[in-house]
């Protein structure tokens, strides 16, 4: 289902599809194994999108409180979300920090994933259709990821917009990424694993 005009969702498409091609990083395939082990260094977390939830954009009239007013996971993004907690807890991790936008789409990934208890962190909320708050949402994140206490494996759930704004990467729903803080304060996406 479309919420935004179909001209003017088809043209922003477009374009970000047209940006993402020609600036997303050379994302280097690394061995999963060596990425799980990393999200256990204590440098390294995870930005993960949201679960398959069919349709783009959301309406404007948006109530982040009223899942009905939204776009949701599908029953198939309810299985992935479930199948991306047990790929981490196969991989050793069942206790970890779990922060997620406040869009229903994302709480419900974070809480079917049942890797830690849930916890709303709004700076990771949507900016698609409200680019007024891009430029501050980015520079909360920043500075969290420059004082995060990352000794527990930390997954922050998110949109596609918001992981591309802080690292030029554009992941698939459910695309699990992981990050590295780089000596110089920038964001390293050292890794990425495709959950579809």
């Amino acid at each position: 289902m479309l919420f935004a005009s179909p001209y003017k969702s088809a043209i922003s498409l477009f374009c970000l599809l047209l940006i993402c091609v020609f600036t997303s990083p050379n994302v280097t395939k690394a061995d999963d194994s060596t990425l799980w082990e990393a999200l256990k260094s204590g440098d390294h977390f995870v930005l993960l999108r949201h679960a398959l939830a069919p349709g783009f954009g959301d309406p404007t009239t948006v109530d982040l409180s009223d899942c009905s007013t939204q776009r949701n996971l599908s029953e198939e993004g309810r299985q992935q979300s479930r199948k991306i907690g047990e790929m981490f807890r196969a991989n050793g991790i069942s206790d970890a920090v779990v922060l997620t936008s406040q869009w229903c789409r994302c709480r419900e990934t974070a809480n079917l994933m049942g890797i830690g208890k849930v916890e709303d962190m709004t700076s990771l909320n949507s900016f698609f259709q409200r680019r007024e708050n891009q430029a501050r949402q980015l520079n909360e994140l920043e500075q969290w990821h420059l004082n995060a206490n990352l000794d527990r494996p930390t997954v922050l759930v998110t949109h596609q917009v918001v992981i591309t704004g802080l690292t030029d990467y554009f992941p698939s729903s459910g695309e699990i990424v992981f990050v590295k803080q780089s000596p110089s304060n920038d964001l390293q996406v050292v890794g990425t694993i495709d959950t579809l």
